[in-house]
């Protein structure tokens, strides 16, 4: 079979589906509009590529004026080490042999890297694994609602940084948080009593890093943080519709399907199954939007087949051979369906870019 990734210049009813595209000038426009916001408000940015996972998108965020980059994993940081970005934040527990020798290479290689910790055990695996010519800086992550990691209390946190400080191969970063959606107030009480605690011990605390793009334009809310950390905002997607941090003319991914079967009066199928549509529904009742058919919902998905109920709109769904476009759930898990991406402006391909942090879950 033929390469089904289109060359430049190529119409987007041309192309083989499913497929995800990405409108060049609404990225630019939300890459350009979040970090306006952020140098308004006097605070550093830093976005989470785990959205995109492409490095184009990255040089375009770092372009626009972003200090780094957010990362999940130790192997979806070297890619972008690779890439030659050197700052770099990993936000998450780091255990185990292997992960601790990569973490040493990427260690190595990139200036400014730091790592997040919310366990002794944590700490006492990252002190063993380094020296004190070259300290690693690690963040205390702290839960201030989000309920995922992080120490529970300003005093936890006080006592991790201590116990960072104390060791002569790791340097204390400052605070983290990954907040929960409409918490700012919670945040800013967190980050203010952490600060207190740790400046009663002499501790610097020079970063206080939170993020979510939910609430990426609410950040002005917790002024003691100095950078946010957002990933969703680059695409956006239905669920940052919903919340209302984007308009439908923001959504820059979209995932063309084609209608290969029309069985019933009140079904259709569409070649969009779950590998090209995330299973994540966010707290919807079904998983995409299709544009245009908002009364259409996509009720099942198979590996290759999305089962759409039409019953409120049959007399106006597209018939077999037709292609729709699906707004995502979730963006980022689409993201990390596909090998590449298809960028386009006015529906002709622009260029298509290689998801190179695709799969790198550990």
């Amino acid at each position: 079979m033929t390469s089904p990734w289109p060359a430049a210049g190529t119409p987007l009813d041309q192309i083989a589906t499913p497929m995800p595209v990405v409108d060049e000038e609404r990225l630019a426009a939300n890459i350009h509009r979040a970090q306006a916001y952020f140098d308004a408000h006097g605070k550093a940015f830093r976005p989470h590529i785990k959205t995109h996972k492409t490095v184009g998108v990255a040089e375009a965020q770092r372009a626009a004026g972003a200090i780094g980059i957010n990362c999940q994993k130790v192997s979806e940081a070297e890619i972008f080490a690779d890439a030659g970005f050197e700052d770099i934040l990993i936000t998450y527990n780091i255990l185990g042999a292997a992960k601790m020798r990569g973490l040493r290479e990427l260690h190595d290689r990139v200036p400014r890297l730091s790592v997040v910790a919310d366990s002794e055990m944590t700490v006492a695996g990252l002190a063993s694994a380094f020296e004190a010519a070259r300290p690693l800086t690690v963040l205390v992550e702290c839960d201030t609602g989000g309920k995922r990691c992080g120490v529970q209390t300003p005093e936890a946190a006080a006592r991790l940084a201590e116990r960072i400080t104390a060791s002569p191969t790791l340097r204390f970063g400052g605070i983290l948080t990954y907040p929960a959606p409409g918490s700012a107030a919670a945040v800013e009480a967190f980050l203010v009593a952490t600060m207190a605690l740790l400046a009663g011990k002499g501790i610097d605390c020079p970063v206080r890093s939170s993020g979510g793009s939910p609430d990426l334009y609410q950040a002005h809310l917790v002024p003691s943080a100095t950078e946010h950390r957002a990933g969703t905002y680059v695409y956006n997607d239905r669920s940052m519709v919903r919340a209302g941090h984007c308009t439908r003319a923001d959504l820059a991914m979209h995932i063309l399907a084609t209608v290969v079967s029309r069985p019933t009066e009140d079904r259709a199928v569409l070649d969009a199954g779950s590998k090209a549509l995330t299973s994540d529904l966010l707290g919807f009742s079904d998983y995409g939007e299709i544009a245009g058919f908002e009364a259409a919902r996509i009720v099942s998905l198979s590996e290759e087949h999305a089962v759409v109920d039409i019953s409120e709109c049959r007399d106006r769904f597209p018939a077999i051979g037709s292609v729709v476009r699906i707004v995502p759930n979730h963006t980022c898990v689409v993201s990390n369906l596909f090998d590449r991406m298809v960028f386009h402006r006015d529906g002709i391909v622009t260029r298509v870019e290689d998801v190179a942090a695709r799969g790198t879950v550990w």
